[in-house]
């Protein structure tokens, strides 16, 4: 990945009491009320709430496509001011992916266009196609492939651009429950072998728990901070445990129910 000239106790992404607002059918809506969180190297970190919370316009503010009304974001210190390679976005629809092009050329479209000499794009291509399990299928075309491997495609695109922030979302809402799973799975065993940082973006409460380390609770519209929690400690061979099953249902009442609590320190686990 990208280094990033941070001090050992500085996050990597900060979101300092951010307010954020957009034009709807019927005037101006406002989409989350003074969210604050830290996403530090190495995180995988979930938006977590319900339909309409923000969180997806959180994600879209991180990424410098949408400026707060209120309160700021900052990158390694640095205040986010708009779209950059630093941050890249995968989302759930993979028409992104331009029908005309291989499946390699998809890949190394982005760094092309940002620069990047052709025979490096076309040896990271090789690189990360060959991470995500289709290396075979370089020259194909989109039309070809499933979801699953469409999403794939979407994740080694992403991580041939070397982003200090891979943000995500939502990527397999579109997917078919068993394919969801693998693609879970998948991911998090790619994190694991990489480490990359990762911004996540769910309304699914189990997914949250399986793909995050660390969950930030959004309430219902407008988006306000709920909770922040550890999931470090869940899997997907832990989905069926009293354990994770306690903890999902903590959750569902804080979201749902139950009053906010306060913010936890990065290192305590959700009990």
């Amino acid at each position: 990945m990208t280094p990033l000239n941070l001090v050992p106790s500085e996050p990597l992404l900060r979101a300092d009491h951010v307010t954020l607002e957009y034009q709807g059918e019927h005037g101006t809506v406002r989409a989350t009320e003074d969210v604050s969180f830290e996403v530090w190297r190495g995180d995988r970190f979930v938006l977590l709430g319900p339909s309409g919370c923000g969180k997806s316009t959180l994600l879209k503010a991180a990424g410098g496509f949408i400026r707060p009304q209120a309160g700021s974001l900052s990158l390694a210190g640095q205040p986010v001011t708009g779209p950059g390679p630093d941050r890249i976005v995968v989302f759930q629809e993979f028409d992104q992916l331009p029908p005309w092009k291989t499946v390699r050329d998809n890949v190394m479209f982005p760094m092309l266009a940002g620069g990047v000499r052709r025979s490096e794009a076309d040896q990271r291509a090789g690189h990360w196609l060959g991470k995500v399990g289709l290396a075979r299928f370089a020259d194909a075309y989109p039309h070809t492939l499933s979801g699953g491997m469409k999403a794939r495609v979407a994740i080694a695109r992403a991580l041939a651009m070397q982003p200090a922030v891979l943000l995500m979302d939502e990527p397999f809402a579109a997917l078919d429950a068993l394919t969801r799973r693998t693609m879970q799975e998948e991911l998090q065993a790619l994190w694991e072998e990489i480490g990359f940082t990762m911004l996540f973006v769910t309304h699914s409460i189990e997914e949250a728990l399986v793909v995050g380390n660390r969950i930030l609770l959004l309430s219902p519209h407008p988006g306000r901070v709920r909770a922040e929690l550890n999931s470090h400690q869940f899997s997907l061979s832990s989905a069926g445990s009293q354990e994770f099953q306690a903890a999902a249902q903590r959750i569902h009442g804080l979201l749902f129910g139950q009053a906010a609590e306060p913010i936890s320190h990065p290192s305590t686990a959700v009990q």
